[in-house]
C-alpha cells in the first residue's frame, strides 16, 4: 500500500453534534475534519463520552449532524445506504433466524435472488470460520461466534465501508486476539475501507493505517498518529520496539485526555 495514490473515501467535514437534554445543550463533537483514504483501516482511541460512537453513527447516517457534513465517494450522506456497513458491539443478530439467513438478511434486500444470496451468505461464513454453523440459531452461539456472523453479514453486502464500534469490546481476550487476526486477514483480502473505534490501544495500532485520538468532550482530534509498521501483522508484532514506541506515545495522549474527563 506504500506510495499508493488513493482518493479520498470519506470526508469528514467540520461536524459538530450538539444533544439537548433536560440539563440543558450537550456539545458531543466540536468541528470534527477528517479524510479518509481509499482502502484505509482507520482506528479511533479516545476517553469515554468523547463523541468517538457519535461520529461513527453520523458517518453510518444513522444520527444527522447538527452542523457540517460527511461525505462517501463525494456524495453527501443524508442517511443509511447500502455502500455503509456497521458491526456494533452488540451482534444485532435476528433471534430467530439461522446464521446463514441473519447474513442473506441484507443480499436479499438488496434485492438478489435466494439462490445467490445464499451461496453469497456462504461464502462470508467460510471467511469466518461458521459454513458449519449455517444452520445454527444465534443462542447456539458463543460471543465470539455471533459477531463472526455480525462481520460475515457486514463484509456480504460488499459495502464501501465499513464501520466497526468496539465490535471485540465484549469478548475475553483470546477470542479478541483471534478475532483481530481474522479481521486483518479479511481485510488485506477485501480491501475495503474501515473506520473501527475501540479502547484498546494495542488493538487500534495493530489493525489501523492510521490512529485517530479524539479529545474529551467536547469531542475533537487531537492527533493523528501514522503506524508505520508493516502488514502483515501478527500478535508477535506487538513484541517489537516501533509497536512499544507507538503504543506508549498514543496511550499518553488518550490518558492525559481521561485526565481531562476526571477534572
Amino acid at each position: 500500500m506504500a506510495g499508493e495514490e488513493r482518493s479520498i473515501k470519506v470526508k469528514i467535514d467540520h461536524v459538530e453534534k450538539i444533544f439537548e437534554t433536560k440539563k440543558g445543550s450537550v456539545v458531543a463533537l466540536n468541528g470534527v475534519d477528517l479524510d479518509i483514504k481509499e482502502n484505509e483501516f482507520i482506528c479511533v482511541v479516545g476517553p469515554s463520552g468523547c463523541g468517538k460512537s457519535t461520529l461513527l453513527n453520523i458517518i453510518a447516517g444513522l444520527l444527522p449532524a447538527t452542523g457540517g457534513s460527511v461525505y462517501v465517494d463525494g456524495n453527501k450522506v443524508e442517511g443509511t445506504g447500502t455502500e455503509r456497513g456497521v458491526v456494533f458491539q452488540q451482534y444485532a443478530l435476528f433471534p430467530w433466524l439461522t446464521v446463514i439467513k441473519n447474513v442473506m438478511f441484507g443480499l436479499k434486500l438488496k434485492g438478489m435472488n435466494k439462490a445467490d444470496a445464499q451461496e453469497t451468505a456462504m461464502k462470508y461464513l467460510k471467511k469466518v470460520g461458521l459454513e458449519e454453523f449455517a444452520d445454527s440459531y444465534p443462542k447456539e452461539l458463543s460471543g465470539g461466534m455471533k459477531q463472526r456472523v455480525a462481520i460475515a453479514r457486514a463484509y456480504a453486502v460488499q459495502p464501501e465501508v465499513l464501520l466497526m464500534d468496539e465490535p471485540f469490546g465484549a469478548l475475553d481476550a483470546q477470542t479478541r486476539t483471534q478475532l483481530q487476526s481474522e479481521l486483518l486477514q479479511t481485510w488485506e483480502n477485501e480491501r475495503k475501507t474501515c473506520f473501527f473505534i475501540t479502547h484498546d490501544v494495542e488493538e487500534a495500532i495493530i489493525l489501523a493505517t492510521r490512529v485517530v485520538i479524539m479529545s474529551a468532550r467536547p469531542g475533537r482530534i487531537r492527533d493523528i498518529v501514522e503506524i508505520d509498521i508493516p502488514y502483515p501483522r501478527d500478535q508477535e508484532t506487538k513484541m517489537s520496539p516501533r509497536f512499544m514506541e507507538l503504543k506508549n506515545y498514543i496511550w499518553k495522549q488518550v490518558y492525559q485526555e481521561y485526565l481531562e474527563v476526571r477534572k
